[in-house]
């Protein structure tokens, strides 16, 4: 219903009520606009001259849809708020309404309205009441917030290396975003709901659902380092940052998981285990080569001497046997200082296609051409040259090459691929069709004297890898049992 509020030339009151009355009305902190039923303003206050930046002349008398919406894209905003002062008079009763208007001087306001109908004794409409908040700053303040907000979500989204997800009092999955589906592979759609025990790898020792969470419940909060599942079924490590999740009221209704991808750090933590490995292994293996030399020499002179005494021919092929034994043990002691030994780079620009072009014939010349192996190559055109040592990468592209030559017995299909990375480095892809490694067996890979192999040294990819550590560049492997290896080897150009 209407407001029986009567017309100031009917209010029979006290003068010093009515001088309050009208002083209130005119300090008021709200536009206060009165209509008769033709819609001219009878009435306006200070806040409406100063929200309008009109003087009191511009306004009384004058029809209010002009008044506040005195311009031309006004049309739209101008016959919505008639339409609901006509609704309230219509239905003698109150409305709330937003919308923007224009100053004199062209600055847009946003108002919240409240219109309402005055009605006389008999019920009648008699004039209607416009009361008017400038709520402007606070809608600014309020986008700015919502902007921040908004803003803060997009980053934190865009940090692919940290997930957020929350789950309930029973363990299932309420919230899954910011970053978890490129993390996990998981669709929200297909994972709200679910158990959160099919993002936690199971088989983890140190990863206990029921006892992290009573920690947390206990005392607000817990960190450790875990292994998250991915939709795929990988494996990815993750420092995880459980946080209780209260209501407004204080209460627990669940728990939220900020996840941070480590898989780079542990990477980054093994190279670093591994280059320190290697680097005691260079130094125990050159002891070890120098003191095996030593017995090795007098062995070899001996057995020449042997050779010229007259001896029967089962003797004979007895030496010959210790002979090529002795020759092995010594291409073997070779290859360990060759190892342990840092040599001294010769250091040239090189072109990486013209590289691996000179070394193609060498394959064929140690006779694996003969399995059918198709070579199918792939070269960035213009690659920016590098600063290397033209004999060291021949031999870690000839070394590769063999390997995957080796992996394919019964044939199939090595590619070469060169490209420029990121304007930073030459990348070079072998990839080969082969049987492949065990995952178990890639992070002994490049350690010396490992080998897959039964008649392996285990020392050609380690001295690759020295080889590649030295020209500040990075060598990693990908494989799959019976997928094939592919070997990506980085060097930064010039």
């Amino acid at each position: 219903m209407g407001v029986r509020f009567p017309s100031p030339a009917k209010i029979n009151m006290k003068t010093d009520v009515k001088m309050e009355l009208d002083n209130l009305v005119e300090n008021a902190a709200v536009i206060v606009l009165y209509l008769d039923t033709k819609g001219n303003i009878l009435l306006c206050n200070k806040k409406t001259e100063s929200v309008l930046e009109l003087n009191r002349t511009e306004i009384i008398n004058k029809n209010w849809l002009n008044v506040l919406f005195n311009d031309a894209n006004s049309v739209m905003k101008r016959e919505m708020f008639k339409a609901v002062l006509e609704d309230s008079i219509n239905y003698k009763r109150a409305k709330d309404f937003r919308c923007h208007i224009l100053n004199k001087n062209g600055v847009e306001k946003l108002i919240s309205w409240n219109v309402s109908p005055i009605l006389d004794k008999n019920n009648r409409i008699e004039a209607s009441a416009l009361f008017g908040q400038d709520i402007t700053e606070i809608e600014e303040r309020e986008t700015s917030v919502k902007n921040i907000d908004d803003s803060l979500k997009n980053i934190f989204s865009s940090i692919k290396e940290y997930a957020l997800y929350v789950i309930n009092l029973d363990s299932n999955i309420t919230y899954f975003g910011m970053g978890s589906e490129a993390m996990l592979g998981w669709n929200k759609r297909d994972i709200i709901f679910k158990h959160a025990s099919i993002l936690h790898n199971a088989g983890d020792p140190a990863f206990n659902l029921a006892l992290i969470l009573e920690h947390v419940r206990l005392f607000g909060k817990y960190e450790i380092e875990a292994e998250l599942i991915t939709k795929n079924q990988e494996v990815v490590p993750a420092l995880l940052t459980v946080n209780q999740f209260l209501d407004s009221a204080g209460k627990l209704i669940g728990y939220i998981f900020i996840a941070k991808d480590m898989t780079e750090r542990k990477k980054l933590e093994f190279q670093i285990f591994q280059a320190e490995k290697l680097a005691a292994l260079g130094q125990l293996s050159a002891g070890m080569a120098h003191e095996i030399n030593n017995p090795l020499f007098v062995i070899s002179g001996r057995l020449e001497m042997l050779k010229d005494e007259e001896l029967n021919q089962k003797v004979k092929d007895n030496l010959m046997l210790i002979d090529s034994q002795v020759d092995r043990i010594r291409k073997l002691v070779d290859r360990i200082l060759k190892f342990a030994r840092k040599s001294t780079l010769v250091l040239e620009a090189i072109n990486v296609n013209e590289v691996i072009e000179m070394v193609l014939p060498l394959i064929n010349y140690n006779k694996m051409s003969i399995a059918k192996i198709e070579i199918e190559k792939t070269f960035e055109k213009n690659m920016p040259e590098i600063k290397g040592d033209l004999h060291q990468l021949q031999e870690v592209f000839l070394n590769i090459l063999i390997n995957a030559y080796q992996s394919m017995p019964n044939g199939g299909k090595v590619k070469i691929i060169t490209s420029n990375f990121k304007n930073l480095y030459a990348q070079i892809q072998i990839i080969d069709t082969g049987i492949g490694i065990a995952s178990k067996h890639l992070k002994d890979i490049f350690m010396p004297f490992f080998s897959t192999k039964s008649d392996g040294t285990g020392l050609g990819l380690s001295i690759c890898h020295n080889i590649i550590k030295n020209h500040n560049g990075s060598i990693e492997l990908e494989s799959q049992i019976n997928q094939g290896s592919t070997f990506t080897i980085r060097l930064p150009f010039i």
